[in-house]
């Protein structure tokens, strides 16, 4: 994986929506979103394969977007056979290799729960991707594990306390995303340039707050990715 440069980020786009506009919308953009993550379920990849989420897959990935499953894990009480059967699923469904496993435990005890997730993931697809999602800087041994670790996912006013570990700065920040919700389009270049000093290598922002922040594509999303895009 290439590592962004020191001041740019890349964008992952958590496309909890269903395939239409805002679909097209990430899509259509004049430089693709590097990431999107597609939940079919909320919880993984279902019982049987959408042929709307699968054009939408396909059309993604003429465009150079690479497309992520998202399987939950329920901070390791989800058997990870079910997790695994998501893996399957997402590769013999819609061609998806790469995986987010959400609801991803911060502490020593999951970390046997997880290796064996990453090793499956690894194994059954060599080069694949995974991203861990605990949502919070976990400990360190989760670096260990995951290809890209979702260290924060909250408020934008939560993101301003945010404090950084110490041994961050011993990774790339290809290894550090950030996905902040309830972020005010005034402040939008700022928060970008804020993830600069925290060492955070893919970001997402949106307006979005609520139960679930991820029902549409952020409303600013051209110049979120106008941000991004100059920068790199």
């Amino acid at each position: 994986m290439t590592e962004p440069g020191p001041s740019c980020q890349q964008s992952l786009i958590p496309a909890y929506f269903y395939p239409g506009a805002n679909w097209v919308r990430a899509i259509d953009s004049k430089q693709p979103p590097r990431f999107m993550i597609i939940d079919i379920t909320s919880s993984g990849a279902g019982s049987s394969p959408d042929p709307n989420y699968q054009a939408a897959v396909k059309r993604a990935r003429a465009a150079g977007i690479t497309l992520v499953g998202y399987s939950a894990t329920d901070y390791a009480r989800r058997p990870p056979t079910a997790v695994e059967t998501d893996v399957r699923h997402y590769k013999s469904w819609y061609g998806v290799t790469d995986i987010f496993l959400d609801g991803v435990s911060s502490n020593d005890s999951g970390l046997a729960y997880y290796r064996r997730l990453s090793d499956y993931i690894h194994d059954a697809n060599p080069g694949s991707v995974v991203i861990l999602n605990p949502g919070t800087y976990p400990s360190e041994q989760y670096m260990s594990i995951g290809d890209i670790v979702l260290t924060f996912e909250g408020t934008y006013a939560a993101y301003l306390r945010t404090d950084v570990p110490g041994w961050v700065d011993d990774y790339p920040a290809a290894k550090f995303a950030y996905i902040i919700y309830g972020a005010p389009e005034s402040r939008l270049a700022s928060t970008f340039s804020t993830a600069q000093t925290k060492h955070v290598g893919y970001m997402y922002v949106t307006p979005n707050n609520g139960a679930n922040p991820y029902r549409s594509l952020a409303s600013y999303w051209e110049r979120e990715n106008a941000i991004i895009a100059a920068c790199a």
